[in-house]
């Protein structure tokens, strides 16, 4: 099977939707399709729905369908879909064959939630998960210092249809050594801990990244995409230096507001609201200030 249309996609900005919630605290069905919309007017050609910035773990089974789907009707051909999916074993394949029935290019796996994983119980999770849907890509994300690239390896031997690696671990050498260990031309290397951490990991690997921040201003970090594909590394410092404020508030506190300030920024853009689902909290009113503050010095 052909994985390059796979590969080259996760080469970009891959996008991690918020999901809108409406007054009742059900998702927002048509803000959602609005947001996507801006996304892909913006340039955006991989989206990740049910993905950690859109809440993944506080949205109903039904609810994680339903984001899919809509997902992939409004991005159609204008961009590859990888549907987040994870929990058990039943579940994430349950995930997994629904994203392949509504016509997903590649699934996301969230990483496993157990308290005890060991390296050879991470291979066989994964890899149930890639056999149900062997015509799907899969993107194993990993937030586990102590996996060793010859586990990801392995999984990449036994499941040829598990074409990326989106790495979360901040540890820009630890990332370098995985990945050779991996292999670095086997997987696509994303950068999973979005802008602050994509130009360091570029320099030793990371041909993509993620992205939150993205729902707010789609041409800043495809901004940043463009400068570190050109190798103008001082063009994405830059970037970095106008972001770096924004994603230090999201960072504080163990990222405990990772979500809640870009959704405060798109509600100061009047684009949704600003709610969230425990146990994620919104930001207090003085915080909401420096958000609005920060976004508007943007001029978006």
């Amino acid at each position: 099977m052909d994985h390059s249309p796979l590969r080259s996609a996760l080469a970009d900005v891959v996008a991690i939707p918020v999901t809108p919630f409406d007054a009742d605290g059900g998702v927002e069905e048509t803000t959602y399709r609005a947001l996507l919309r801006r996304l892909l007017d913006g340039g955006v050609r991989a989206v990740t729905p049910n993905g950690n910035t859109g809440e993944f773990y506080a949205l109903t089974p039904e609810e994680r369908r339903r984001v899919a789907e809509l997902t992939v009707d409004e991005a159609g051909d204008r961009a590859a879909v990888l549907v987040g999916v994870g929990h058990d074993v039943p579940t994430a394949v349950a995930g997994a064959r629904h994203a392949r029935e509504i016509g997903a290019e590649m699934v996301m796996v969230h990483q496993p939630v157990h308290p005890y994983v060991s390296q050879d119980g991470w291979v066989d999770y994964h890899r149930e998960i890639a056999e149900a849907v062997p015509e799907l890509g899969v993107v194993p994300y990993i937030r586990n210092p102590l996996l060793s690239g010859a586990t990801i390896g392995r999984l990449g031997e036994l499941c040829p249809n598990v074409v990326g690696v989106k790495y979360a671990v901040p540890d820009a050498a630890r990332f370098a050594a995985v990945a050779r260990d991996a292999g670095l031309d086997r997987f696509v290397w994303v950068a999973g801990l979005a802008e602050l951490y994509a130009p360091s990991y570029w320099a030793v690997g990371a041909t993509g990244f993620t992205s939150g921040l993205v729902n707010v201003a789609p041409s800043v970090s495809l901004g940043m995409l463009q400068a570190l594909r050109a190798a103008d590394y001082q063009g994405a410092m830059k970037i970095w230096e106008q972001i770096r404020p924004f994603e230090d508030l999201r960072a504080a506190d163990q990222a405990a507001n990772n979500v809640t300030v870009v959704k405060e920024a798109l509600a100061a853009l009047g684009l949704c609201r600003r709610d969230v689902r425990p146990p994620i909290g919104q930001l207090p009113e003085t915080e909401r200030a420096d958000v609005a503050a920060l976004v508007g010095g943007w001029g978006i």
